[in-house]
């Protein structure tokens, strides 16, 4: 056998970083590390020493620096019409909840921008809101529906969510939260409204084939816990997976519920009990921490962080990026917020940004850990240590962020 035919052949290698693989949701750190890419794939991984002999088209020698694989942002409300900054600053003006609503703002307005704004400009907007993380090293990103709230415009930010996936190199997935509120039109009958989604709105978002999963907001404000399952019964009975916004502001045993759907996720939790953490954690269903939200409308109440230690539940991290209660746009933040807010080390905030993230979206068999045969979604960052992720309020660390294989930024 010749020398070339044991040469291997790949697109690309890179060598000369700290690889923080994030395998069992540890650091995993390989010192002097290199990763192969064939095909968008990861092709072979390991310490620089050890590289077998090769040929590529391009060798990146990198001169230190982390590589980790790409963020997952795996609960974002990225598509919306308007936004909400004139309320916050009512609210910080004295402005009361109600005073605001009178003033026809709240999440009415949110849906009202919605209804107005063609696919297009739904597009626009959101792909601004999606440059801003991108940019802070996300490759995978959820995209909810939910200020429609009717199946026309539902259905247009599914569509627009669809047309920002063809159009970046980016992960996407979309998830029908057709449940979130109720819209003017059934106000004082939501019954009558959970009968619209399941009857109007879920079959003819299945049949376009718009949705990966559907959500649900299950909250006092919201959807009880039996609305929220005919909800689910209907997604089940159309093949679609589950998630659900539970016990933000109340203990009603939501995630329960879900967990008892093979709910991917749960997400917030803060008002969650020992119970529902082991109906997750039987199920299988990941805990979504959410500390954006908890900042901007300071809560008091965390999320029972110790228990899903305990019970050894997936803790995955997220911006929950919206136009109401968390216009955040840096996934990074959150990571700090979740160590400085909730008491999370750095080294679970990020496999709360990669590897959780990936299963709270069905996606772990491909993205959220560096191992051969998954997709060659990774980040190379300007720091000595995986732990500075977490440890930095702001500043530009990205020096590439490769997805597929091909280098973006």
């Amino acid at each position: 056998m010749s020398k070339a035919d044991t040469m291997m052949d790949w697109d690309s290698v890179w060598i000369g970083a700290q690889i923080a693989t994030l395998e069992n949701g540890q650091y995993n750190v390989i010192e002097d590390g290199a990763l192969a890419v064939k095909q968008g794939r990861i092709a072979w991984l390991g310490a620089k020493q050890d590289l077998p002999a090769h040929q590529a088209q391009h060798t990146y020698q990198l001169e230190g620096g982390v590589i980790t694989p790409g963020l997952v942002d795996c609960h974002t409300h990225l598509v919306f019409g308007g936004n909400r900054a004139n309320e916050f600053e009512m609210r910080l003006n004295g402005a009361t909840y109600q005073e605001i609503a009178k003033a026809g703002g709240g999440i009415v307005s949110s849906v009202n921008a919605t209804r107005a704004a063609s696919v297009d400009e739904l597009v626009d907007t959101a792909q601004k809101r999606l440059n801003s993380l991108m940019a802070d090293g996300v490759t995978s990103v959820e995209i909810k529906s939910g200020y429609g709230l009717n199946a026309q415009s539902e259905i247009a930010m599914l569509q627009a969510a669809k047309t920002l996936l063809d159009n970046n190199p980016v992960d996407i997935k979309t998830t029908c939260l057709a449940a979130h509120a109720l819209p003017p039109e059934f106000a004082g009958r939501p019954d009558d409204y959970i009968d619209y989604v399941c009857q109007e709105i879920l079959p003819q978002v299945a049949q376009l084939g718009l949705a990966d999963a559907v959500d649900a907001f299950c909250e006092g404000i919201g959807f009880s816990v039996a609305q929220t399952q005919r909800y689910f019964e209907a997604a089940k009975a159309l093949g679609l997976p589950v998630k659900l916004h539970a016990e933000q502001l109340s203990s009603l045993g939501g995630s329960s519920m879900a967990a008892g759907y093979q709910a991917l996720s749960a997400d917030h939790l803060e008002y969650v009990t020992e119970d529902d953490v082991k109906a997750m954690a039987d199920a299988g269903t990941v805990a979504v921490i959410l500390p954006g939200a908890y900042y901007v409308l300071r809560e008091t109440q965390k999320p029972p962080i110790d228990l899903f230690r305990k019970h050894k539940v997936p803790m995955a991290i997220a911006t929950d990026a919206n136009p109401g209660t968390a216009p955040v746009l840096s996934l990074r933040l959150m990571m700090n917020m979740a160590c400085t807010l909730f008491g999370m080390t750095p080294e679970e905030a990020l496999a709360g940004a990669t590897i959780h993230a990936a299963k709270a979206l069905g996606m772990e068999q491909q993205v959220g850990t560096l191992a051969v045969g998954k997709q060659a979604n990774f980040v190379h960052w300007d720091v000595q240590t995986p732990g500075e992720l977490s440890y930095w309020l702001g500043g530009q660390f990205v020096l590439q962020r490769v997805y597929q294989g091909e280098v973006c930024s």
